[in-house]
């Protein structure tokens, strides 16, 4: 039910993140810059509700793979949505790099859940 949890929180800062992307950084910055929070955003978003549906996959049948898989997504969500958020702010834009592994955690988290699915009775 952790899963199930961190996922609604994930949601919930994603909205937030969202909200203050439209309202409090419209002005101060650059289009380029608020394109790229409301990509971190939305992938968050994408992350938490993958999370909720993982997490109540692991409470229908409690399988280690479910549990793997909502790491995967929480961890992946937050260092691709993390790394891009930063760099909407100014951040070096050598954290650019880091951002594909957040994409393939995510990704990674994704297959874990179709393969553990797929070995339930």
């Amino acid at each position: 039910m952790r899963a199930l949890a961190f996922g609604a929180f994930c949601c919930a800062l994603a909205i937030l993140a969202g909200a203050f992307g439209a309202h409090g950084l419209k002005g101060r910055l650059d289009a380029a810059s608020l394109e790229l929070w409301k990509t971190a955003a939305q992938y968050f978003f994408y992350a938490g509700i993958a999370q909720m549906v993982v997490g109540l996959a692991a409470a229908v049948s409690p399988n280690g793979g479910f549990r793997m898989a909502a790491l995967l997504l929480l961890v992946g969500g937050v260092v691709f949505s993390g790394s891009v958020a930063a760099l909407a702010l100014g951040a070096p834009r050598w954290l650019g790099a880091v951002t594909p592994l957040g994409g393939l955690l995510m990704i990674a988290g994704l297959l874990a859940t179709g393969w553990t699915a797929l070995r339930l009775p």
